[in-house]
């Protein structure tokens, strides 16, 4: 009976966990999956400006490599946003980490990381 009791209840604990995790992201839309599209909640982030410099969302080809290159680098991890960088980097990605930490990933124009900071900045 022991056993059956632990099924049940790792059954219920990942019910909870699945739960959770849809009532989490539709109250922060800004999360999307790590190999699909941004969410078009993800558009309205877009915009940040610095060194007079407006960075914008990436889309296509440009997005996917970037995605490819930090999910290599970072295991586990959640892609929330890619786009071009506007202090210093071509592009940045928006993660979280397998861990859970927040992080701005930075990339040059080869695909390369040349960063990564703590931290989300903006979301």
């Amino acid at each position: 009976m022991i056993t059956v009791q632990k099924a049940a209840i790792n059954t219920a604990l990942v019910a909870a966990l699945v739960g959770g995790g849809a009532y989490l992201a539709m109250g922060y839309p800004v999360i999307a999956s790590s190999t699909g599209s941004q969410s078009s909640t993800d558009s309205a982030k877009g915009g940040h400006q610095a060194n007079g410099i407006t960075e914008q969302l990436l889309t296509g080809t440009t997005a996917t490599r970037v995605k490819n290159a930090v999910l290599a680098a970072n295991p586990g991890a959640t892609v929330h946003r890619v786009e071009t960088d506007a202090e210093g980097a071509v592009y940045e990605a928006h993660i979280t980490k397998a861990d859970g930490s927040r992080a701005t990933v930075k990339l040059d124009g080869s695909f390369n990381i040349t960063a990564t900071e703590a931290g989300h900045g903006r979301r």
